[in-house]
């Protein structure tokens, strides 16, 4: 007679069906987070070249005022860039790195080498210019006012546009 009584393994690890389920559900809702963060980068550096030109603008309208002088943004879709200057065309110093020019060339800055200028116009010219009040100008001199103002970007399927007011200067991203 056998005396050994079979007893369940006690040692093995499983786990049960409804942890299971818990760790499915966590892991589909940290996907879905996931997705659309990575197939936003396009979007991303749209939204920030698209704010990094808006900022350019209002320093550059900000200092023509308050140096009492005129600045030009010039755009150059070609290159995807765009430098601000003084009457003279001498490029300005940027206002935060010590030493450098104040030229942006989004093909350059991986921030933004998504980002392509699609077109740049200021009553037909790509250059606009700031006098002592801030009011803007199309071309490189005061001598005609702006009457419409845009900068339109793409970066993959998606595209804005930074709008320039006439008279006032006011800059807008819709």
């Amino acid at each position: 007679m056998d005396n050994s009584i079979r007893e369940p393994h006690r040692g093995m690890a499983a786990f049960t069906f409804i942890e299971l389920v818990v760790v499915m559900v966590i892991l589909g809702i940290a996907a879905m987070l996931a997705v659309p963060m990575l197939s936003s980068a396009a979007d991303s550096q749209l939204q920030a070249a698209a704010a990094m030109i808006a900022a350019d603008l209002d320093y550059a309208k900000n200092l023509a005022i308050t140096r009492q002088m005129t600045v030009t943004v010039v755009f150059n879709a070609g290159t995807e860039s765009y430098q601000v200057q003084d009457s003279g065309s001498v490029i300005l110093s940027h206002p935060t790195k010590v030493g450098a020019s104040f030229r942006m060339n989004f093909a350059s800055d991986s921030r933004t080498s998504q980002v392509n200028i699609t077109a740049a116009s200021f009553d037909g010219n790509s250059a606009i210019t700031f006098d002592y009040l801030g009011s803007p100008y199309s071309g490189t001199t005061t001598a005609v006012a702006m009457t419409s103002g845009q900068i339109a970007l793409s970066a993959g399927t998606y595209s804005t546009t930074v709008t320039v007011e006439p008279v006032t200067g006011y800059i807008r991203i819709p």
